[in-house]
């Protein structure tokens, strides 16, 4: 099957052999695809080359042969974003994610285009955490697995009072009083939980409650493997000030 001026997102590059890639790349009509970019690589720095780079926005030319597509030609759309700091680091995250939970060949529209509002969040600089919630919250509705951040998983309203864990197949679980700190932490509040689900972005506290329930939500989808980005936000958090990367790039 050949696919001709194709939409897509740059996921992820690496070599192959001497002087190709492999490209993962998200396309509105066939999601996640692989694609083989044959000769790109060596001492003269091949047009393509800049086109294939994370991040970037193309169309592409491709002949599908098994779980790849042989690579024909490729065009840039735009600039990529010219990220630093902490926001590199979100877009790497941004891209793990959509290359870990986004599956092959099969339509994503609201994905493409959720991926698309999130890199342009990123190329502004709106604040990092809230870019990162409001797109995890937009990939599992675009996979069919989200919630209604309205009620919880029996029916009831979400109290903004409250606190709630996410649970991946049961939905928000309000958290009982009694319930000790670390559960508490791991919980996000339910202003937190209606505010997302209104696109308002919450106070800071409640953003940040966000993070570890979602967190908890796609780690039960990724499986037991985790993700990279999880563990370099690790190290960071090791040398940065706890408060300054949890409000604002922590993945």
């Amino acid at each position: 099957m050949r696919l001709t001026a194709q939409p897509a997102f740059v996921l992820h590059t690496r070599p192959w052999r001497e002087t190709s890639l492999l490209v993962e790349v998200l396309s509105a009509e066939h999601g996640r695809v692989g694609l083989l970019a044959r000769g790109v690589q060596g001492p003269k720095r091949h047009p393509l080359r800049a086109a294939l780079q994370p991040l970037q926005s193309i169309r592409f030319d491709a002949v599908w042969r098994g779980e790849l597509a042989r690579l024909i030609a490729a065009e840039a759309v735009d600039v990529a974003p010219r990220l630093s700091g902490e926001a590199t680091l979100a877009a790497f995250y941004l891209n793990e994610l959509t290359l870990r939970l986004a599956p092959r060949q099969e339509p994503q529209t609201e994905l493409f285009a959720a991926y698309a509002r999130a890199r342009e969040r990123l190329r502004v600089g709106e604040p990092l955490g809230w870019t990162l919630r409001r797109y995890e919250r937009d990939l599992l509705d675009a996979l069919g697995v989200g919630f209604d951040w309205r009620t919880d998983g029996d029916g009831d309203p979400i109290d903004p009072a409250a606190r709630y864990r996410l649970d991946a197949e049961h939905g928000p679980r309000r958290l009982l009083l009694d319930r000790g700190r670390a559960d508490r932490a791991g919980a996000a509040t339910g202003r937190a939980l209606l505010a997302l689900g209104e696109d308002r972005m919450p106070d800071a506290a409640d953003l940040a409650s966000l993070r570890r329930a979602i967190r908890d939500v796609l780690a039960h989808h990724l499986g037991a493997r985790g993700l990279k980005s999880w563990e370099m936000l690790g190290a960071l958090a090791a040398t940065v000030a706890p408060s300054r990367v949890q409000t604002e790039s922590d993945a």
